[in-house]
């Protein structure tokens, strides 16, 4: 592997974001990635404030993501930025994702891919025509329990699949806060900033790709029910979704933002014509295997497992007993996005473990998740065939 970190470029992630913390923070856990440039904001004040909080150089901080590119492109291979991470929201996903990919830099977005499908179909091909690297965050697929179960389901411990369902529930939009200074909330409950939908579009694509990550089905229909329960909001903050799967199996997913007093706590279960799992974020560390005729089994995370997989084992960072989170998730995703990417420079064939992060395809199926969604819910012939 080579001596050189990989140096990174963030755009957004300036003063009030919550998620640009959480990528430079990620970035940073293995030692692999160090940040050397940003465009933090629209407002280059704001930018330089943020540079200079994270101590970066004056001249690496830049007042717009055109500069960025611009100006890290004339730097010589040893000093300009081998990718860029972009945080910011969901209607300028696409522009600068673009333009870092015909820049020659590869790119780490926050998901959702993009605005609208039309822009996520239009990155999908400028990701494939530029031969570059591509990962999305959909965060929860890094956590080790997540994959000892898509795992498991792989080596047929589960039989067939014949049920699955998902829940995100989450309580922060319970009011109109929006109508705040909270401005997480301005930008998400905005037609124009966060795209056709709200609380499917932020949450029920992690849900809608942690179901097809886990079960390795692929969605074939679905029926949607929206709803819009804190008065005068335009977009969703809540509903629900019937799935119908390419091997016949069928399921359930739910997604809300005013689910009162609820955190974060995104839970699957999986039923097969064998066994049961389920696994849920506030219990990270464990994956629960049941079979009808035998005890249930508890699975833990820990370094010292050898029960694991390979895939669970190489993104599991402390021994049992010591929990492993949010943040350690989203860094399985940097460290395994960066050990391809030092493998592609020596001309090495990347481990299988390693290219487990979520790439545009899951971007694209994505966005394909929410424009069938508001279809469906919109339609009164409910069922809509899931299509790319």
């Amino acid at each position: 592997m080579s001596s050189k970190k990989l140096k990174m470029g963030m755009i957004g992630g300036g003063p009030g974001s919550f998620i640009g913390a959480v990528h430079r923070i990620s970035a940073a856990m293995d030692g692999l990635i160090e940040l050397s440039a940003g465009a933090f904001s629209s407002n280059p004040e704001k930018s330089a404030e943020t540079g200079r909080e994270l101590f970066l150089p004056p001249d690496r901080v830049y007042a717009s993501y055109d500069e960025l590119f611009e100006k890290e492109k004339q730097l010589s291979e040893e000093e300009r930025i081998d990718f860029v991470a972009i945080v910011t929201p969901n209607h300028v996903h696409f522009d600068p994702s673009v333009k870092a990919l015909k820049s020659g830099f590869h790119v780490v977005l926050d998901k959702p891919m993009t605005l609208t499908y039309d822009e996520a179909k239009e990155l999908d091909k400028v990701i494939k025509e530029s031969g570059l690297m591509f990962c999305l965050t959909h965060t929860y697929t890094g956590y080790p329990m997540v994959k000892e179960a898509r795992r498991m389901i792989e080596n047929g411990d589960l039989g067939e699949i014949r049920k699955i369902y998902v829940e995100y529930p989450q309580g922060w939009l319970w009011t109109d806060v929006e109508n705040t200074d909270y401005k997480q909330a301005k930008w998400r409950t905005d037609p124009k900033q966060s795209g056709i939908a709200n609380c499917m579009g932020d949450i029920g694509t992690h849900a809608f790709n942690l179901a097809e990550y886990v079960s390795g089905l692929k969605l074939k229909q679905l029926c949607a029910d929206l709803n819009i329960v804190v008065k005068g909001r335009t977009l969703d903050d809540d509903g629900a979704v019937l799935l119908r799967f390419d091997n016949g199996a069928t399921g359930v997913l739910m997604a809300s933002q005013i689910a009162t007093g609820s955190e974060n706590n995104i839970k699957i279960r999986v039923f097969g014509e064998k066994a049961g799992l389920e696994w849920e974020q506030d219990l990270a560390n464990t994956l629960t295997l049941r079979h009808p005729d035998a005890p249930a089994q508890i699975y833990r995370t820990g370094g010292d497992k050898p029960y694991l997989s390979p895939a669970a084992m190489e993104n599991t960072r402390t021994p049992g007993g010591h929990p492993e989170g949010y943040l350690e998730a989203f860094a399985n995703l940097y460290r395994n996005f960066a050990r391809c990417l030092y493998a592609k420079r020596n001309g090495e064939s990347p481990k299988r473990e390693w290219e487990d992060f979520p790439s545009a395809t899951d971007g694209l199926r994505g966005m394909a998740f929410v424009e069938h969604v508001v279809k469906s819910s919109k339609s009164d012939q409910k069922w809509t065939n899931f299509e790319l």
